[in-house]
């Protein structure tokens, strides 16, 4: 290819000097770039040289301001806008309810008559949940060496069915009442779910058909009343139970709940009134944000960071010890108890120290959604019952008014007003911008465009053309013909001193 080149070329006549000075003259006075052709004809040498200094001014003032565009540019700035939209109809979140734990621990309350070997079962119970909620686990304690007897003498011992069948319930004695925009509910219309605080029941999930209905009234929505039976649970206060009540999270029902920072509660004794907000948020993909919109999750039909976190966990610890936890999604053989002590706490204590789940920026483990919705809420807090509805209370339910204050929650959410707020994170400058930009500032210092931008593209591979004519092919056959008539000269020099 390069010979066929070669040879094209060499077919190619230099033109005269003079024509290629008025190729440079003709450009010179017929272009669109403004102030050239004022160097060119204007007759006075002072004012060429005030129009020629005019001139690289302008092309310095406009180098800089390209430079500094394109720099702004790449540096992939965003702009956030907050807006409010208001509606006739809106979706109600969904509402998971557990019972109500310390924040130091991470345990179920079990039942009296199921708790002969609580603390052992809390200790394994600590261990199972890390899974969720990572936390330190002293080896050395007392319940770690009761806890290695235990699961010796009893190989057979399912924590998960010990957890569904002596953990928290929900039936028509431990949920009184239940109101869903006046219309009557019950223990049918939650889903079951395992979380760190062990059974709890998801109102309005995902498949449930509450989840496809919108509200259209504001001031009303989801009212319940439990019963925690606080005689049923073993509350002993150095085990870290100190609080009595129901602990729930908001959240949407696409998404699985999560407590941890997110956990609100409602103490016995006490009517918690919850006024909710939706707020969606739209974040940019890489590199103006941090979101990646091609993430997908297996087991979650919505991607979410706690959803991305489990099946991370799930993921390493199923390559190590061969199992899952039921905690985690997934299919695959459950992690028994021995498997929980010996692989799983381990597995989860190395991938915290090495960092192998990662949330936040678009190159970890779990980025940010590239769209999510949140429930902020107002909480505010009442005496109840009142003096008439605890003799009321009392009589209807059989119950002495003092088990009425300590066993009672009364609970309500609702909509504060029907509408919602987006948060959106956008591109503070678009291609488009930027070429309009570019291309105002091109206009502005010499009154250029893009037919410019070709006008001198053509020109310069014009000269470039001529060059590699001259320096590749005409020079060195120049030399060669010049080289020949001294060689000549130097052999007839030689044969007359001879």
């Amino acid at each position: 290819l390069l010979e066929e080149i070669k040879l094209y070329l060499s077919k190619r006549t230099l033109p005269p000097h003079t024509d290629r000075r008025k190729l440079d003259h003709d450009f010179a006075i017929s272009t669109s770039f403004h102030g050239v052709h004022n160097i060119v004809r204007n007759p006075s040498r002072i004012r060429k040289v005030v129009w020629l200094l005019v001139v690289l001014g302008s092309i310095s003032l406009l180098v800089w301001q390209v430079y500094s565009r394109l720099v702004n540019y790449f540096r992939w700035p965003t702009t956030t806008s907050m807006e409010v939209q208001y509606v006739e109809r809106i979706e109600f979140p969904a509402v998971t309810f557990c019972n109500l734990n310390s924040a130091f621990i991470s345990a179920n309350r079990f039942q009296a008559e199921a708790a002969a070997t609580f603390s052992v079962i809390f200790f394994l119970w600590n261990i199972v949940s890390k899974v969720l909620h990572l936390q330190e686990i002293s080896t050395n304690s007392t319940g770690s060496k009761e806890a290695i007897d235990f699961l010796a003498s009893e190989r057979n011992f399912s924590i998960t069915e010990f957890v569904k069948e002596n953990g928290f319930y929900l039936n028509s004695s431990t949920l009184l009442e239940c109101e869903f925009f006046g219309k009557p509910c019950g223990p049918e219309d939650f889903a079951h779910v395992f979380t760190e605080y062990g059974n709890c029941f998801t109102f309005n999930h995902g498949e449930t058909i509450q989840a496809k209905e919108k509200v259209s009234v504001s001031g009303r929505g989801l009212h319940l009343l439990f019963n925690v039976k606080q005689e049923e649970f073993t509350d002993d206060p150095t085990l870290g139970f100190v609080d009595a009540g129901i602990t729930f999270v908001i959240h949407s029902p696409m998404k699985v709940p999560q407590f941890d920072g997110l956990g609100l509660s409602s103490p016995v004794g006490m009517h918690t009134r919850v006024t909710i907000r939706q707020v969606k948020t739209v974040h940019q993909e890489y590199p103006w944000g941090e979101c990646n919109p091609h993430m997908k999750l297996q087991n979650f039909r919505t991607y979410s960071t706690s959803g991305c976190l489990q099946e991370c966990k799930a993921w390493h610890i199923k390559k190590q010890c061969g199992c899952l936890p039921f905690l985690l999604p997934g299919n695959g053989i459950e992690c028994d108890l021995q498997k929980f002590y010996n692989c799983v706490s381990p597995i989860l204590d190395h991938i915290e120290v090495k960092g192998l789940c990662t949330v936040g920026t678009h190159n970890s483990s779990c980025p940010v959604p590239c769209e999510e919705t949140e429930y902020p809420a107002s909480i505010s807090y009442s005496t109840f019952p009142s003096q008439k509805a605890l003799k009321y209370l009392s009589k209807k339910l059989n119950q002495s008014q003092q088990y009425i204050r300590e066993n009672l929650v009364n609970l309500e959410i609702n909509y504060s007003d029907l509408n919602y707020k987006i948060t959106q994170q956008q591109k503070a400058v678009s291609v488009s911008e930027l070429l309009a930009d570019l291309g105002g500032q091109l206009g502005l210092f010499c009154g250029a465009s893009v037919i410019t931008i070709i006008e001198i593209i053509e020109y310069i591979f014009t000269n470039f053309y001529w060059i590699c004519i001259l320096f590749l092919l005409k020079i060195p056959e120049m030399v060669q013909g010049a080289s020949a008539p001294q060689n000549h000269l130097v052999n007839k020099d030689s044969i007359e001193v001879c």
